[in-house]
């Protein structure tokens, strides 16, 4: 097997392609891949890539085409779908693994497969980008700050718009109701539960609780057993929230859940290069002890797409060049809880404050 040769499934859509452009752009050849080959070619042939078309459905035709690379970045959402397989397909082709999504089932399931990582020799990483990255490093960060923190909250907000891909997401998660952790178990509640009012470096937001995905993976990075996560939205929209999530359920439905997609489809592309390039991410966190104590950090990262593209191909290069240890980690686990400040755009401010 050709050494060093890694690959971008699912390189036809937002993200994925965005992805294949900056590494080309950096000097960096990876096999472009996805399910459609009438999808993939152009774009490879674009770019001067090899490309390859394969359907996770297929173990066997996966893993056989897994096998040629050592690295796969995976981009094919929604990966509540395509993450099993692909992890399956990896397992068994010895290629470490890497992915984007931000979903608390991906994310469970994955941690669970620690072992079989180990004993294949291969890294598991998903949450490659926004907004794993960002928030697990501030965990981390805070969690070495005071570290008999009990509670850990964060929270984000920031400017530019979803991909088809997160969309979609978007109303799996709104269906599948709030989440937070509360003595090291992840307990259902409803959507928006928790509001407050937080400061961010970019001003004051109200913020309510979401289902994002370090309620899943703070806790494995910093063991903190009570764990909350929140996103900036109007103050309006966040009682709306409160107010409908007992017809939340509704969302569930086969039938609801497949119209909203195909409206996601048809009506949603993702920001433009000006929004890439131009907008930020503001985070906040804060850590408390059983005494009171607490500290609290802020942390400004670049656009999310752009964000997500400088960290997945940086965690690749790493891994190509370096090697990793084996076994299913979060990001801050695998490069450390500076890694976010070593990306562009990344400004750290730590408050050492009682």
């Amino acid at each position: 097997m050709p050494k060093d040769r890694w690959m971008i499934y699912g390189a036809n859509g937002y993200t994925g392609q965005l992805a294949a452009e900056q590494a080309v752009a950096e000097g960096r050849r990876p096999v472009l891949a996805g399910r459609k080959p009438e999808k993939i070619q152009p774009i490879a042939e674009r770019l001067n890539l090899d490309w390859q078309a394969f359907d996770l459905a297929d173990p066997a035709t996966a893993s056989r085409h897994l096998a040629e690379v050592d690295l796969v970045l995976h981009c094919a959402g929604p990966f509540s779908a395509t993450s099993k397989p692909m992890v399956d397909a990896c397992l068994k082709s010895r290629t470490h693994y890497l992915d984007i999504t931000g979903e608390i089932s991906v994310f469970e399931a994955i941690h669970q497969r620690n072992e079989e990582a180990r004993a294949a020799g291969i890294a598991l990483i998903p949450g490659a980008g926004f907004d794993i990255v960002p928030t697990d490093c501030l965990a981390a960060l805070l969690a070495a700050e005071l570290p008999d923190a009990t509670h850990l909250e964060l929270a984000f907000c920031g400017e530019g718009g979803a991909s088809p891909g997160t969309a979609k997401t978007m109303v799996e998660m709104l269906a599948g109701g709030g989440r937070e952790r509360v003595d090291g178990v992840i307990r259902p509640i409803a959507q928006g539960r928790h509001q407050k009012a937080i400061s961010f470096s970019a001003g004051q937001r109200w913020c309510m609780t979401v289902p994002w995905g370090d309620v899943s993976t703070a806790y494995y990075s910093t063991g903190i057993p009570n764990i909350r996560v929140y996103t900036a939205v109007p103050r309006i929209a966040a009682s709306a929230f409160r107010l409908m999530s007992p017809l939340m359920a509704a969302t569930r439905l086969a039938s609801v859940q497949g119209f909203l997609k195909k409206q996601i489809e048809g009506n949603i592309k993702g920001p433009d290069a000006q929004v890439r390039d131009g907008g930020a991410m503001y985070l906040w966190g804060q850590v408390t002890n059983a005494a009171g104590e607490s500290r609290t950090a802020l942390l400004d990262v670049a656009e999310g797409y752009s964000f997500t593209i400088n960290a997945s191909l940086e965690m690749v290069r790493r891994i190509m060049t370096d090697g990793i240890d084996p076994g299913s980690h979060t990001p801050s686990m695998a490069f450390g809880k500076d890694f976010v400040s070593e990306l562009p755009g990344s400004r750290l401010m730590l408050d050492h404050s009682v």
